[in-house]
């Protein structure tokens, strides 16, 4: 598996992938028909966080209980995914690169695991539950749709300006002519 390279004024988000599924009510009832459909929404949902909120995102699911699964690291849509390789956790990995750089870049982590969230602390990362991290993505999501209203509504002001000023120039024509 090969290695992530950190800049040093990134704020990095790491996301333990399963343990938001299993904790949010809309991915958990997802994943119980389709679980590649669920990590496909999960990712997406955290690539527009990303894009929005400028984090560096780093969604980690589990690969521990895959056989003889190497692990891999690939970009998705702005975000960085990781499957971790045969028996290896998503939490064991997250600690293994928050004991690397926890305490020279803004970390944080996004989980609902009580021990997962202590390491964080001891390493120099700050914790955001899975409730939180679904509150600020819904929030992105509203800020998004508000912006995109509100951009629709400034084109259709300049377009009637656009109509006036067509109709002004029409009047003007007729007058010469």
């Amino acid at each position: 598996m090969k290695k992530i390279y950190y800049k040093k004024d990134e704020k990095y988000l790491f996301v333990d992938g399963y343990n938001i599924i299993n904790s949010w009510e809309k991915l958990k009832n997802l994943s119980s028909q389709n679980l590649e459909d669920t990590r496909q929404k999960l990712m997406d949902e955290m690539s527009e966080f990303a894009i929005f909120t400028g984090e560096s995102v780093i969604l980690v699911f589990d690969g521990y209980m895959v056989k003889k699964s190497p692990g891999a690291i690939y970009k998705y849509k702005g975000i960085l995914v990781v499957y971790t390789k045969e028996f290896e956790t998503a939490d064991h990995f997250i600690e293994k690169e928050l004991h690397e750089i926890g305490r020279l870049r803004q970390v944080r982590v996004a989980t609902s695991d009580n021990v997962e969230q202590q390491m964080i602390l001891s390493r120099g990362g700050t914790r955001i539950s899975a409730r939180e991290l679904e509150i600020e993505v819904e929030n992105v999501k509203n800020n998004i749709n508000k912006k995109s209203v509100e951009l629709k509504n400034s084109n259709q002001k300049i377009n009637a300006i656009d109509d006036k000023t067509l109709e002004k120039l029409e009047k003007l024509k007729e007058k010469i002519n």
